[in-house]
């Protein structure tokens, strides 16, 4: 939350005081942005060799610090002990890939024309903006400033008000790494002093990861700048399973994982699981039974699976709209009750007899409440996945050869066969539909924020 003067986070499992950072004032915002325009002009000369030393210097940072850094996420929004060592080794993870990627990523296409010689450059733009939300406060600033920073780009990182201390220590990891200044910067603001920053004329692109009606705002303001924009936005992913999967176990574990993870608080976690009707009920038995086994509580505590969610105005909404869905006909299974005592604990909920009028299909569902969704067959399992405004990821749990054919008619930005459905630095990840446009990470994702310039040389041939 914001005062008039600091960004003040509070530790979710105990309603305590966490963390505070001073907001930036105007001047404040003028001299980050002064010193991005300084840094870019030297940074977007270097070589890939220069730019991959300061990223594998930054994953050497990032190891070392991860006793200081993974409890930051622990104390501003939730994140249980292991995910969140877990995320600064794959943020370090990612810092590697990049920068031994990046030029490979973004050499020069060669075209075959009228020209002696013609290809197209991949060039970088500038400042990259990025507008951040609390789930993963380091892996999606990795995501936009690895890729971005490699390509060239400098980077301007904007996270949510409620995990200032994260921000804070992210740019700490980049100066402690050698960062010259100016080259990645936190902007410690409130949403509503972000318009003016994306307008500026040394913004020269934004990433946007959060709501889609924030997505909407972000979306609006860049194009009536005419300014690139790549927006991660909301999901409510299918999972698909058939009679035929190879292992209904491993299923249940690894949809219990993406359902779960960061309690339950992320964009492609597998919140709608459609099951064909003649494995229905046994699938059901199961899952029940591995959510019934995870435990709810301290998140520094080892032994926990499951934290609390990052505020208690989301678990209330959150609990509405499984209370909403009940009311509709919906079968609780597990949990369903909001408990009392400190903290924005929920209770893994397990919520079944899900049908497309109820509230658990129609929204996105942030927390850890799994929905199941009855399916005559394949075809009707279709229809439902599709059946969403949203189009972020999914999942398909068959023979290989359906699941491949079945990913073709999904409406999603990414399909996983009999797997997590996870971002990988190696793959492209972004959304369709009401979950946004552009990717991130992989050779197309590097690709989003630079210019991909035509050269021509003569003489004309032929």
């Amino acid at each position: 939350m914001a005062t008039d003067t600091t960004l003040r986070s509070l530790n979710p499992a105990t309603d305590e005081p966490a963390h505070e950072v001073p907001i930036d004032d105007e001047a404040a915002v003028e001299a980050k942005l002064s010193r991005a325009a300084e840094a870019f002009r030297t940074w977007r000369k270097s070589s890939f060799a220069d730019r991959g030393a300061l990223f594998r210097s930054v994953a050497k940072v990032l190891r070392e610090q991860v006793d200081e850094l993974a409890p930051l996420m622990t104390q501003e929004m939730g994140k249980v002990d292991g995910e969140a060592r877990g995320e600064i080794e794959k943020c370090a993870w990612t810092s590697e890939y990049f920068a031994g990627h990046a030029e490979g990523y973004l050499k020069p296409d060669v075209l075959e024309s009228d020209a002696s010689r013609s290809y197209v450059q991949h060039l970088p733009l500038g400042a990259v903006l990025g507008i951040l939300p609390w789930n993963s406060p380091f892996w999606l600033a990795f995501r936009v400033a690895a890729p971005a920073m490699m390509a060239g780009n400098v980077c301007l990182i904007k996270h949510d008000p409620h995990v200032p201390a994260c921000a804070r220590a992210l740019e700490k990891v980049f100066t402690d790494a050698g960062a010259a200044p100016g080259l990645f910067q936190a902007l410690y603001l409130p949403t509503d002093r972000v318009e003016p920053v994306i307008r500026d004329r040394r913004v020269a692109a934004v990433s946007f990861t959060g709501s889609t009606r924030g997505g909407q705002a972000v979306a609006q303001i860049a194009a009536s700048e005419i300014k690139r924009a790549v927006l991660e936005l909301g999901g409510s992913d299918p999972a698909i399973v058939l009679s035929d999967l190879p292992d209904m176990d491993d299923a249940i574990d690894k949809i219990t994982i993406m359902r779960i993870i960061a309690t339950g608080q992320s964009c492609i976690a597998a919140k709608r699981l459609i099951v064909e009707e003649s494995v229905y009920d046994t699938f059901v038995e199961k899952l029940s039974a591995k959510l019934g086994s995870l435990k709810v509580g301290d998140p520094t505590d080892p032994a926990t699976n499951v934290g609390p969610m990052a505020r208690k105005d989301l678990r209330a909404e959150l609990h509405r709209q499984v209370r909403d869905s009940i009311d509709q006909g919906a079968r609780c299974v597990l949990g369903g009750d909001l408990p009392e005592g400190p903290g924005a604990f929920y209770p893994v909920t397990l919520l079944t007899d899900v049908t497309p009028e109820m509230t658990a299909f129609r929204e996105e569902t942030f927390g850890p409440v799994a929905v199941v969704i009855k399916a005559k067959d394949a075809d009707h399992a279709l229809e439902l996945a599709n059946q969403s405004e949203y189009g972020l990821a999914g999942s398909v749990w068959t023979s290989p050869e359906r699941g491949e054919a079945m990913a073709r008619e999904m409406e999603t930005g990414q399909v996983s066969v009999n797997g997590l459905v996870k971002t990988d630095p190696r793959l492209p990840s972004g959304g369709i539909k009401r979950s946004g446009y552009g990717k991130e990470l992989g050779p197309q994702g590097i690709r989003e924020f630079v210019n991909s310039q035509q050269v021509w040389v003569g003489p004309k041939q032929g």
